[in-house]
């Protein structure tokens, strides 16, 4: 219940002019697709109202959500009990899968996730240990579009990168 709170202020958050768009990313994107995974928080890959620094963009979501009630802790805004990182989009990758996202049904509430294609590339750019992990799982129990991903990973210069993931 309180991750489809936090949702239903983030959408409120788009359709006020806060942010132009956002999609869900990390673990509980993955949720989508693949069996759970053990998750603190919810990302939030957002393009800002305005052009601006990465900080800067930032400044308008916090104010927003402070005049609401909602507290910052550390790197995330604790809304409706979930803690809240909002990443502004940071590279064309990234911006890319903003712009594709999908609107998935999460109980009554619809909610932008960031196309598993673009999870996985995502994951291959940043390659920390636990997307390494994910990596796998992704392609073991995931039911990605390989002609999509082919053509994304090619477009950002991560084919070869993503061959090191890739079982015999």
């Amino acid at each position: 219940m309180a991750m489809e709170k936090a949702i239903k202020i983030i959408n409120e958050m788009q359709a006020v002019g806060i942010i132009k768009k956002y999609a869900v990313g990390g673990a509980v994107a993955a949720i989508f697709y693949i069996e759970p995974l053990l998750t603190y928080d919810l990302d939030i890959f957002f393009v800002p109202a305005e052009e601006s620094e990465s900080l800067l963009a930032l400044s308008p979501v916090y104010d927003y959500l402070k005049g609401k009630g909602y507290k910052p802790e550390q790197e995330h805004i604790i809304i409706e009990g979930v803690p809240v990182q909002f990443l502004p989009i940071y590279n064309d990758l990234v911006k890319e899968a903003v712009d594709n996202a999908v609107q998935i049904e999460y109980k009554d509430t619809i909610v932008n996730v960031l196309r598993l294609e673009y999870l996985l590339a995502i994951m291959v750019q940043t390659s920390r240990p636990k997307d390494k992990q994910r990596i796998i799982r992704f392609l073991d129990e995931g039911n990605f579009n390989e002609t999509d991903l082919a053509e994304i990973l090619k477009n950002h210069k991560l084919k070869t990168r993503f061959e090191l993931y890739r079982r015999p």
